[in-house]
């Protein structure tokens, strides 16, 4: 027994989730929030200049549609495999830098801090996963 669960029931599990349409699945849920994020922009393109302007980002339509570009492709690379880690990397760059422009939880009112705090520390952690993504990908691939 381990913890009052037996071992045949914890190897059971440790087999389902090691099956391989796991890690795709895992790999396409955390790029998700990004294929979303450029759709809409894609679906909305005026809006997607409005949020780079709302930002201070200028030019705005050319920076909006790198951000498309870069959600797009750093996506289809991490959910194919191919360049994963060049990917995963770009999307926990893209993450930390977002996450600094948008989530400045240290410049707002005490009162509106802790939402904006929470949002920028699981970006953060989202990053953490890309970037363990990342050296997975190098240290397992020849």
């Amino acid at each position: 027994m381990l913890g009052g669960l037996t071992v045949g029931w914890v190897d059971g599990l440790r087999s389902l989730f090691v099956a391989p349409w796991v890690h795709s699945v895992a790999l396409l849920l955390l790029c998700s929030a990004y294929l979303q994020g450029a759709f809409d922009k894609l679906r909305d393109f005026p809006g997607a200049v409005a949020e780079m302007r709302h930002f201070g980002l200028a030019p705005a339509a050319p920076l909006a549609v790198a951000t498309i570009v870069l959600e797009l492709a750093a996506s289809a690379m991490v959910v194919t495999g191919r360049y994963r880690w060049l990917g995963a990397l770009a999307l926990a760059g893209f993450t930390l830098l977002a996450s600094l422009l948008a989530d400045r939880f240290w410049a707002l009112p005490a009162a509106q801090r802790r939402p904006v705090a929470n949002s920028f520390f699981e970006h953060w952690g989202l990053a953490g996963a890309f970037l363990l993504v990342a050296w997975h990908d190098l240290v397992t691939t020849p």
